[in-house]
């Protein structure tokens, strides 16, 4: 059996946990959630956001890439919960667009990155799930989580924009783009089995016809 490593990608409230968890059940590769360390730099961010800025997301980059190489080493095809890319290319950027971060510091935060992914072997594949703003907010209410009731369109606006221009120029590996506003994985088994189906054919190394 070929070792596969499929990193799940997109916006807050997508639904990339839940694919994690479904496609480890149907596919039996092991399932790896978001990491949750605590960030100590966390409640002075919260703080002073353009102070902690750049320490706070030095340490989710260095987390993010040990895991990522514990990915890699793992003996069995995993399926990770957010990739190492989305960290720089997506939060640590839209730090930097917002004002909270300096261009100095995120020059030397960009150059960081760069050079560690330089020597990181990326992963097989990455998913990425595309959904509206509308989208996102409907399926953040219906999760419930008291963190998230302040979201603001705005900002799940800036995310997708973010996660639009990273995804248009990435090419370390392939990607599979799931329309995830038309595909509900959840509660329709037949969208579940065409998205494992797709991913199948991209791991193969076939040309995947665009879901719709």
């Amino acid at each position: 059996m070929i070792k596969r490593f499929v990193a799940i990608a997109g916006n807050v409230g997508v639904g990339k946990s839940t694919l994690t968890q479904l496609l480890s059940q149907r596919l039996g590769w092991v399932p790896f959630p978001e990491a949750v360390d605590e960030n100590p730099y966390l409640a002075d961010f919260y703080a002073d956001m353009r102070r902690w800025s750049f320490h706070s997301q030095i340490f989710f980059l260095s987390r993010r890439l040990r895991h990522h190489r514990q990915l890699l080493d793992h003996p069995t095809s995993v399926v990770q919960d957010r990739s190492v890319y989305e960290d720089a290319e997506v939060f640590a950027r839209n730090l930097y667009e917002q004002g909270l971060m300096d261009e100095r510091d995120h020059r030397s935060y960009r150059e960081l990155y760069e050079v560690l992914i330089l020597f990181l072997p990326p992963p097989d594949l990455v998913v990425y799930l595309r959904a509206s703003v509308d989208t996102l907010l409907a399926r953040i209410r219906q999760r419930g989580r008291a963190f998230e009731r302040d979201i603001s369109p705005t900002y799940l606006a800036q995310l997708n924009r973010l996660y639009e221009r990273w995804i248009e120029t990435f090419d370390l590996c392939p990607v599979l783009t799931v329309p995830a506003d038309s595909l509900d994985f959840v509660h329709t088994p037949e969208h579940l089995d065409l998205i494992v189906e797709k991913i199948q054919e991209k791991l193969s190394g076939k040309e995947v016809v665009v879901f719709d």
